[in-house]
């Protein structure tokens, strides 16, 4: 690494981590497009999402609160169900 590129040890080791996840990210997605056989939409989650996704044109879409949002469903659905069960009884 030249100084231009990573001034320090830190911010190579952060850059190195980055770019590793990158990588992970764009090989997973095109293992399973190719086991799908078709294209396949890619939207991102979690903490450091947003930053793998400027890095990478794979991911079409970043969802800071996907499990969050899937989780208020889960739990609406249910309250739901046992307030008719409820008053079917």
């Amino acid at each position: 690494w030249s100084s231009d590129v990573c001034p320090s040890d830190l911010q190579a080791i952060q850059s190195g981590l980055v770019y590793g996840y990158v990588g992970l990210v764009e090989g997973l997605v095109d293992r399973l497009r190719t086991a799908l056989g078709e294209p396949a939409r890619v939207v991102a989650t979690g903490g450091l999402a947003r930053l793998i996704a400027r890095e990478t044109p794979c991911i079409e879409e970043v969802l800071d609160f996907l499990t969050l949002d899937g989780l208020r469903l889960v739990y609406e659905r249910n309250r739901d169900a046992d307030a008719t069960s409820a008053r079917r009884s």
